[in-house]
């Protein structure tokens, strides 16, 4: 019999932190931790905040009753790191050096590594990152720009389409490892991505001004037109910049973000909100397609992810976009908490070799 491995994972947000504990594939217990605004805002770098959010945390589970001890493993969402290959890593001292300085990026996330090793260190068990944000498995061609100097990244979804593309392929008797899969996770931020044979190759940017717009980020742009608006003496830098990847797409167009007060303005007969909304659908399907290129064609499925993938009208307009090239699944909402503790257990179980953090980059910019 099969033994029931017991993971904690840890996901921080902006002002909260998402905690779990599972045993097995059964979660026994999951809160949000809220953390207060002003308290965050007094610490001077991100990983400052670390004994606050862990004194947080551990409040809530004397509150709620709930003990780490024999837990097996802990999980950290993971961030800041370089780019490297999809999967399991086991958290060592180089992976904690770059999440505690956001070697590459700055954000709450980093903090997961820290609080999952130093989880490990009091009540024991191993400690885990699972496919973070900087994973990159981009074709060397993908990274290409018509400027040199200037090349597309890999920014997208790794945890969660992942996981969507795991659990297709137990779902129909095969291995995520021998599918050719176009996986969209559609949230807050929208990405688009071709998965050949377990690889991210290809992905649309989820901040960068690439891809579909999304509720508050623009998607790609015409470049000579944002290039007027830098010079016009409208805008500084940091107001264009934030228009791209905090303001732009549904909020730019109608003020809104939220897509749930989107379809309630349609269904009051707003013309408006629905004509932007379908122009969000339009460019989510056509980047299915490029990307269905991207894989010559040969696309076993295509998978619909993230919260708005819960509306039915999107996935019906997508769906009968692109349903001539494969047959496509819904997997609404987020499973980044499932994904974290599954990663841990298939390494705890031997399906899966955990992988090492060495800290040099996938891709160093040279050819």
């Amino acid at each position: 019999m099969t033994k029931k491995y017991k993971v904690f994972a840890i996901n921080p947000g902006s002002t909260s932190t998402k905690i779990a504990l599972f045993e097995g594939e059964e979660e026994l217990f999951s809160a949000n931790v809220s953390h207060d605004a002003n308290k965050l805002n007094e610490f001077k770098e991100i990983s400052d905040q670390f004994p606050y959010r862990k004194e947080t945390i551990l409040n809530e589970l004397v509150k709620k009753n709930v003990s780490l001890n024999g837990t097996d493993a802990f999980v950290g969402r993971g961030g800041g790191l370089v780019g490297c290959e999809g999967g399991t890593y086991m958290i060592n001292d180089t992976l904690l050096d770059h999440a505690r300085v956001g070697f590459t990026v700055k954000h709450p996330a980093i903090l997961g590594s820290q609080l999952a090793y130093d989880f490990s260190l009091t009540y024991g068990g191993k400690s885990f990152v699972v496919n973070p944000p900087d994973v990159d498995e981009f074709e060397p061609l993908a990274r290409i720009t018509g400027f040199a100097g200037v090349f597309r990244e890999s920014r997208g979804h790794p945890l969660n389409q992942k996981e969507n593309a795991i659990r297709y392929a137990a779902e129909t008797g095969q291995r995520y490892e021998d599918l050719n899969l176009i996986i969209s996770h559609i949230g807050g931020g929208i990405s688009v991505t071709a998965h050949a044979k377990g690889r991210i190759i290809d992905s649309t940017d989820v901040i960068n001004g690439d891809g579909p717009m999304a509720p508050t980020r623009a998607g790609a742009l015409p470049v000579t037109a944002v290039i007027k608006l830098c010079f016009s003496g409208k805008y500084t830098e940091k107001e264009l910049y934030d228009r791209v990847t905090k303001n732009g797409g549904l909020v730019d167009h109608l003020g809104i973000s939220d897509v749930k007060e989107i379809l309630s303005e349609i269904k009051k007969g707003n013309s408006k909100a629905k004509f932007i909304y379908n122009a969000m659908i339009y460019q989510i399907g056509k980047y299915i397609g490029a990307y269905a290129a991207v894989l010559n064609g040969q696309v076993d499925a295509i998978l619909l992810s993230g919260g708005i993938a819960h509306d039915k009208y999107l996935v019906e307009r997508i769906t009968n976009m692109v349903k001539f090239i494969a047959t496509v699944k819904v997997y609404a909402g987020e499973f980044e908490m499932e994904a974290m503790a599954n990663g841990a257990i298939r390494v705890l179980q031997g399906i899966e070799q955990p992988k090492i953090y060495t800290g040099k980059p996938v891709w160093d910019g040279h050819f």
